[in-house]
Parts: C-alpha cells; structure tokens; sequence
C-alpha cells in the first residue's frame, strides 16, 4: 500500500508549479486537468481542484491510499477488525473504499486503474 495525500488546491497548474520546484516529478494527470500525482522518493502527493464544497476547500489535505489488493479483501480485514467500511464506490480513477478511523478521520482506500484518466 502506498500512501498518497490529497491536498486540495486553487489552481493545480499552479500548485504542480510550486510542488516541482520542491523537487516532486510530475506523474500521471487526469484528462480534465482537476488532478494530477507529484511523485517522491517517498511517495505521492496528489493535487485536486477544489470545488465550492466545504469538505474540498483549498488548503485541505486528505488522507489518502493506493492499493493493489482487491478492496473486497480489505473490506473484510476491517469489518472483522470492528472497524465498518463504506461500501466500495466506482470512481472515474477506479475505485475507493472509505473508513472512519478511532479519531473519526475519514480515509480513503483507491485501487486506481490509471487507463481510466491518464
């Protein structure tokens, strides 16, 4: 599982700017240009256009996962752990799972398949 934080930004040609001059390497981009991956040596940053909504308001970060395993399979690891996910959603990058954690944080689990936006 790789961790993959969602910072929620303005402008995203913009906000790649900025995060490349840190040193992050531009990676996959959607096709409508509201997201795109800044890779590093230890991990992902993903920029998404942030919308009207509360929850998606510039300035805030979300923590996020990409995994390879079925999130069928995770589901069950943490329903049997007490811990109730939501149901899996098809998204436009593949498909997420989100789960509250012991603090009432929201996480969210993507299995990506990368032909469906890059």
């Amino acid at each position: 599982m790789k961790v993959m934080p969602i910072r929620y930004v303005a402008n995203v040609a913009v906000a790649t700017r900025f995060y490349a001059a840190l040193g992050l390497v531009q990676g996959d981009s959607s096709r409508s240009g509201n997201w795109t991956e800044l890779n590093g040596s230890g991990g992902t940053l993903a920029l998404h256009t942030a919308r009207t909504a509360e929850q998606d308001t510039p300035g805030r970060v979300e923590l996020s996962f990409e995994t390879q395993e079925p999130l069928e399979t995770l589901a069950e690891r943490l329903t049997a752990a007490g811990f109730e996910p939501e149901a899996i959603v098809d998204e436009n990058f593949g498909r997420s799972l989100r789960v509250i954690d012991p603090d009432g944080v929201l996480v969210q689990v993507n299995e990506h398949d990368r032909e469906l936006y890059t």
